[in-house]
Formats: C-alpha cells, sequence, structure tokens
C-alpha cells in the first residue's frame, strides 16, 4: 500500500483543520464585530408563498441528514455490532432514511435558490456569499444522495464506516488517516470537500443564525393572556374610571 502524497496529506489534513479554524475564529470575530448582523435577514414580509415551503422542508430535512450523520459517522461499526444489528438492515436503514432526507432537502433548496433569484425583493436583500453557501449545500447534498441510492440502495453497498467515519474522527483526536480517504470513491471525496468548503463559508453567511435558536422557549413559563372583560359604563356623577377597592363594596 502506498503512503499519501503531499497533495494527500494537504487535502485531507491541512485543509480540514484550516476549515474548521476558520469555522470557529470567524464565528467568534462576527459576534464581535457584527453582532447586529448576526440574523437570517428574514425576508417574509417580501415574499411568503414560496418561504413557507421552502424553509420547513429544508430545515427538516436537514436536521434528518445531520442525525443520519452522527449515527454513521461518529457512531463505531463496533457499537453497532455490539447491539447486535446486522450490517445489511443498518445499510439499508440509513440507506432510505438518507435518501428521504435528502429529497426534502433538495426539494427545499431548490425553492429557497428559485425565490432568491426569480423574487426581484428578496434578490435585493441577498449577498453573493448566501449565493456560495446555497451551491456549496446543494454540492453536498447531491453527492451524498447519488452514492446513498446509487450503491447502498440499489447497489451492493459501500461501507464509508470502515473509511471516511475513522478519518473524520481522526481529525478530533489528531490522527486522521489519510490513506483511508485516498482509498475511498470519488463521489465522497468531493463530498467530504463540499463540507469542508461550508465550514469556511458559514461564519460569513446568514448560515450563523442556526445557532440563534431560542433554546430557552423550552423550558420559559407560558404567556398568559387575559381578557379585559365586560368595562362597566362610568356612573352618574363621575368623570370616568375611578378606584375600586377589592373585595369590598364600590
Amino acid at each position: 500500500m502506498t503512503e499519501p502524497s503531499t497533495l494527500d496529506v494537504f487535502w485531507w489534513v491541512i485543509l480540514p483543520y484550516v476549515a474548521m479554524t476558520v469555522f470557529v475564529v470567524g464565528h467568534v470575530w462576527r459576534w464581535r464585530y457584527d453582532r447586529f448582523g448576526w440574523d437570517c435577514y428574514s425576508t417574509e414580509l417580501l415574499e411568503h408563498r414560496l418561504l413557507k415551503w421552502g424553509a420547513p422542508l429544508f430545515h427538516y430535512g436537514a436536521f434528518a441528514a445531520i442525525l443520519g450523520h452522527v449515527m454513521g459517522i461518529l457512531v463505531p461499526v463496533s457499537v453497532t455490532r455490539a447491539l447486535g444489528v446486522p450490517e445489511g438492515v443498518y445499510r439499508w436503514f440509513s440507506a432510505v432514511g438518507g435518501a428521504l432526507a435528502a429529497v426534502v432537502v433538495i426539494v427545499g433548496i431548490a425553492i429557497l435558490a428559485s425565490r432568491r433569484m426569480f423574487v426581484a425583493r428578496v434578490r435585493a436583500t441577498t449577498a453573493k456569499i448566501d449565493y456560495v453557501a446555497l451551491i456549496l449545500l446543494l454540492i453536498i447534498v447531491l453527492t451524498g444522495i447519488a452514492p446513498t441510492v446509487g450503491w447502498n440502495l440499489l447497489g451492493s453497498g459501500y461501507d464509508y464506516r470502515l473509511t471516511v467515519a475513522p478519518w473524520f474522527r481522526g481529525l478530533f483526536i489528531g490522527s486522521p488517516d489519510v490513506r483511508a480517504m485516498t482509498t475511498t470513491p470519488v463521489i465522497y471525496q468531493l463530498h467530504a470537500t463540499a463540507a469542508w468548503a461550508i465550514w469556511a463559508v458559514w461564519p460569513f453567511s446568514r448560515l450563523v443564525h442556526a445557532w440563534s435558536f431560542p433554546l430557552w422557549y423550552l423550558w420559559r413559563p407560558f404567556v398568559v393572556y387575559r381578557s379585559r372583560g365586560v368595562i362597566m359604563p362610568p356612573e352618574p356623577g363621575t368623570a370616568g374610571r375611578r378606584w375600586r377597592r377589592i373585595g369590598g363594596p364600590a
């Protein structure tokens, strides 16, 4: 087995660490110097018919896809084997779930992208970096759904948990397996490359609003609304309302 070349080390070690550094430092910089720009710049008032369909489809599909990546990449093969999950069952479950999530995300991205390109008022509020983010997201989804459907669902299958997953987990412990990535199919390499690119673009686009989710809404007290009830007319001889003692005679 040949040793990884300098380009391989650059592509699968240096670039990921650069992307992660830009991701962290970029968010810190933007929060420090552009806190008022930390928003998704909602355009619901400009156009809402397409937004009400595109936004939920994209977000729910993206959440499902992220959950699938967490299960597939961060959870080692040894864990599923210890739980008694057969490889075939896991492959079919992940392929069907991933395909459904990818289809939902693609439809959502198509609606949101067309909205930004063809609705003049929305297009006027869109920065160039947002188009870059949309293109990268579409590349990530397409390069993810192609092997999922082509190999894992309809074909003989490819166990990325033996190649891509160890390399990815190794990045966070300082020992990425470069050789494992050089032996993976090209489409998986494109998928990983686009993922690192979106990490580098993230802090400078609308995607930063993902970290502003109001989690405290989950445990805040209910907002109680009370009707004012029937307002009694002023009594004769008074100029308007007057104070009344609670629990006693007027």
